[in-house]
């Protein structure tokens, strides 16, 4: 079974510096904030003979922080011109040179005495997360056979998680997470892209995007047999040709001419609901509340960041799981599944919050909560969402459908990460009720309007769209006739 071999080890050598990157950064930041934040005082201090006040360090550190989303932005727009002119494999490997960029930069920046050098190093790591968020789901599901397209397309999750779960163990104080260590532990994500940098460049770049965008049918042959060994190829090359012919002709769409198009309405749609709900959903601010629900449940403050990393453990466990059973399962009941959940734990945690103080059995439900809204997002949102616009587009759609894609994403990351913190403070406990509207109102759209993409090939799938599109024209069709009748008459 060597094909297999090789098509596991290139998922490995593409998630390490891909979506891995993204989980890790956003991880890594966490342990050194109060170390950062008395260097930005040291500095400043340093510089004018002033201390900073205490509301100027949190701007400077909201600074840092959302520098990482408005990289990942950045590196969203720039994904769909680098993928298709470079190509999915090419685009990945230049990509690690935002990170080891970033690395030089927070690795000497206490020795400069800079904290803008940690500024910039965060605007290039959200770069390449940008990047690879969109480009490694692309690269790998072109490369997968129809069978195990969404399994090997979801590891995108999968490195995510091993990604935050990793960078919550080397932050902390043991490893890399003391205070003499920061410059290291944020300079660690250069190790990733090393080993990305030595291992992708041996395996082939996607069959799909040598033959449809470059034309080149040996290289795609060729692709293919290092990626499926012995197996026979004709049906697969037969569909990727049909494939070329539908799209002949045509070039690699932008962004806005998407939304032009009436033939791509219910696919760019589906897309825009669901990516804005994996950040709206509101999963990401269920570790801001980690570390208080756990204080309140009696967990001493300095064991915190161990049971922190169970959280993280969860996604990874789900999302390993939702792997192993999205090819079975289907697409739709994870999704369905996933978001009903949410809205129900979401419910229970809002009750266990508010009777927090009053029953003392409460802390524990709250962190319940906290692990199964975690593990329910891990089973579908979380992989699900990435592996759809590979599906439901085509080839010369999909590098501006993931553009569109990150982009909410990142924009969603930010405002979810500057508004939490004010519905905090005006909802009190109840701040998970507009995270519930999004729960419920994404279930209904998935139960109601998105159709299964399992075992179906990307033409079937293109056809099953093209239905629903243009459903609605099909009525007006008949007064057409006429119209045209009266024309030749003329």
């Amino acid at each position: 079974q060597l094909q297999s071999k090789i098509l596991i080890l290139t998922i490995c050598a593409a998630g390490i510096g891909g979506t891995f990157q993204y989980g890790y950064n956003i991880s890594i930041i966490n342990a050194p904030t109060s170390y950062i934040q008395t260097f930005m005082n040291e500095t400043w201090l340093e510089r004018t003979g002033v201390p900073l006040e205490s509301n100027m360090i949190l701007l400077l550190w909201s600074f840092t922080v959302s520098a990482y989303p408005l990289g990942g932005l950045t590196g969203a727009v720039v994904a769909g011109p680098m993928a298709i002119m470079l190509g999915r494999k090419m685009s990945l490997l230049l990509n690690n040179v935002f990170v080891i960029i970033a690395a030089v930069l927070s690795g000497f920046s206490r020795m400069a005495k800079s904290f803008e050098m940690i500024m910039i190093s965060r605007f290039l790591t959200g770069v390449n997360a940008g990047v690879s968020m969109n480009i490694q789901p692309m690269y790998l599901a072109e490369s997968a056979p129809k069978k195990l397209r969404g399994a090997v397309a979801l590891t995108s999750a999968s490195f995510t998680a091993l990604g935050l779960v990793l960078g919550q163990i080397v932050g902390l104080r043991e490893l890399l997470g003391g205070e003499e260590n920061w410059p290291f532990l944020l300079a660690s994500n250069v190790v990733p892209a090393l080993i990305q940098l030595t291992a992708l460049p041996w395996f082939p770049e996607s069959p799909r995007y040598l033959l449809i965008d470059r034309g080149d049918e040996e290289s795609c042959i060729s692709a293919l047999q290092k990626l499926r060994g012995d197996s026979d190829l004709s049906a697969e090359l037969e569909e990727m040709l049909a494939e070329q012919a539908a799209v002949k002709g045509q070039r690699a769409k932008n962004p806005w001419e998407l939304f032009q198009n009436p033939a791509l309405r219910w696919q760019l749609l589906s897309i825009v609901v669901l990516s804005s709900a994996m950040q709206l959903c509101g999963n990401d601010s269920m570790y801001f509340y980690a570390a208080y629900v756990f204080r309140e449940a009696g967990i001493p403050q300095d064991k915190i960041p161990y049971v922190v990393i169970g959280t993280g453990s969860c996604e990874l466990i789900t999302s390993v799981t939702c792997n192993m059973i999205i090819d079975y399962a289907g697409r739709r009941p994870l999704l369905l599944g996933g978001y009903i959940c949410m809205a129900g734990w979401a419910i229970v945690f809002m009750v266990a919050l508010s009777q927090q103080t009053q029953i003392s059995w409460m802390p524990y439900l709250s962190m319940a909560c906290i692990f199964a809204y975690i593990l329910s997002f891990g089973i579908g949102p979380a992989g699900v969402t990435g592996v759809l616009p590979t599906e439901v587009f085509d080839q010369m759609s999909r590098p501006a459908a993931y553009m569109i894609c990150g982009s909410l994403l990142w924009f969603n990351l930010f405002l979810v990460g500057t508004a939490f913190p004010f519905i905090v403070k005006s909802l009190a406990h109840f701040c998970y009720i507009p995270f519930l509207v999004v729960c419920i109102c994404t279930a209904l759209y998935v139960g109601f309007f998105l159709p299964e993409t399992k075992g179906k090939s990307f033409l079937e799938i293109s056809e099953e769209f093209k239905r629903r599109n243009f459903k609605a024209q099909t009525h007006a069709g008949f007064y057409k006739g006429p119209e045209e009748i009266k024309s030749t008459v003329l």
